[in-house]
């Protein structure tokens, strides 16, 4: 059995991993996009992603393309799909990325309103998963086999998974930016007493990269 990991996962300086206010015109919130433009939007691995030629190379580029090998399943929350709340108006949001999801695996999406299965082209199939975590937690790990299970976000989900312990391993990157509100990662989370210490932290002119396990 793969790791259970939350990977490039983007926080302010002062701990917030989402702005305030999301909407479709701000998928990060308002003043969020600052987070991936500070170091990401000019890699190799986004602007394959997206479709876009060249990038830069580096620690950076390193890092982003790894966070994507050993993938076998995705598990994120609904604000992570879309900006949508409440019941499900109809069924044709179909995601931030386009027509081709950069995923690539089965996603387990956690929401309270049901939905039906969302097959999309590249291998990407959004389950939408109303019975909680665990559930979508035994899901992933019924398709991912020997490969990674990646918990995407947003803010909340990997909260919880931290809070009960199941993930692994959280890699954050750490960009010089200040959001002043949003999302708090950290806020009543005591890491240490949840068994989480620091294995690896490294920088680049853009990012510091720091990565916690939890011990055994």
């Amino acid at each position: 059995m793969g790791k259970l990991r939350t990977s490039l996962f983007m926080v302010s300086i002062d701990g917030f991993g989402a702005a305030p206010r999301q909407s479709l015109e701000n998928p990060f919130g308002e003043g969020g996009l600052a987070l991936p433009a500070a170091w990401f939007f000019e890699t190799r691995t986004f602007r394959q992603m997206t479709g876009q030629d060249g990038g830069t190379t580096g620690l950076d580029d390193e890092i982003a393309r790894k966070s994507m090998q050993n993938i076998g399943a995705w598990i994120m929350g609904r604000n992570m799909f879309g900006p949508i709340r409440g019941p499900w108006p109809d069924h044709s949001w179909k995601g931030w990325w386009g027509d081709v999801p950069p995923y690539h695996t089965p996603v387990f999406v956690l929401t309270h309103h049901a939905r039906p299965d969302l097959p999309m082209a590249g291998d990407t199939t959004f389950h939408f998963v109303t019975d909680g975590m665990l559930a979508a937690l035994e899901r992933a790990r019924a398709v991912a086999g020997d490969k990674d299970i990646r918990v995407g976000g947003g803010v909340s989900v990997v909260r919880q998974f931290l809070q009960a312990r199941l993930l692994d391993e959280l890699q954050l990157v750490i960009p010089p930016v200040l959001l002043g509100a949003g999302e708090s990662l950290f806020a009543g989370l005591d890491l240490p007493a949840l068994g989480y210490g620091v294995v690896s932290h490294v920088a680049s002119p853009n990012a510091t990269h720091v990565t916690f396990a939890r011990k055994p």
